[in-house]
């Protein structure tokens, strides 16, 4: 009887060790997806604040009324980035490529409007794959997209 009870024991031991250890993979394979979700809604807003300075370079007559828009960008790309040592590898880079500026300084805003709603889009839709700490910032980043967008003329 005494080996019996013996193995029962060890074969708890090791069925609670190997819970153990699926556990910790699932923590860490959260915390992968988390970062690799953070990198990218962070590469959008720094493929934001990219065009921006695009925009402001071609016109710098719309400084006053994009800068706070665009360092708002910048605040979303810092609150978003993955902490240092979560950064996945290979790191995602901003797969938006900056369009041409337009010469039209309205079009060129019309531009960034259109940019603000479809990085605001994406960071929404990123909210449903998020753990609720990064949903709530999604949710609230995606926001504050939606009304620069509002702002710079490009509706609802």
């Amino acid at each position: 009887m005494t080996g019996a009870a013996a193995a029962g024991v060890l074969a708890g031991c090791s069925d609670a060790g190997g819970g153990q250890g699926a556990a910790a993979g699932a923590r860490e394979a959260a915390k992968r997806a988390e970062a690799a979700l953070r990198e990218r809604t962070s590469a959008a807003s720094r493929a934001l604040v990219t065009q921006y300075d695009a925009v402001l370079a071609m016109h710098p007559s719309l400084r006053d009324r994009l800068a706070p828009l665009r360092d708002q960008a910048v605040q979303h790309d810092r609150a978003l980035a993955p902490p240092p040592a979560a950064t996945p590898s290979p790191a995602v880079t901003p797969s938006a490529a900056v369009s041409s500026v337009p010469a039209d300084a309205e079009d060129a805003v019309k531009q960034l409007a259109d940019a603000e709603r479809r990085t605001s889009d994406a960071q929404l839709a990123a909210v449903a794959a998020a753990p609720p700490e990064l949903a709530r910032l999604l949710a609230s980043v995606a926001a504050s997209g939606a009304g620069h967008a509002y702002l710079l003329g490009g509706g609802a």
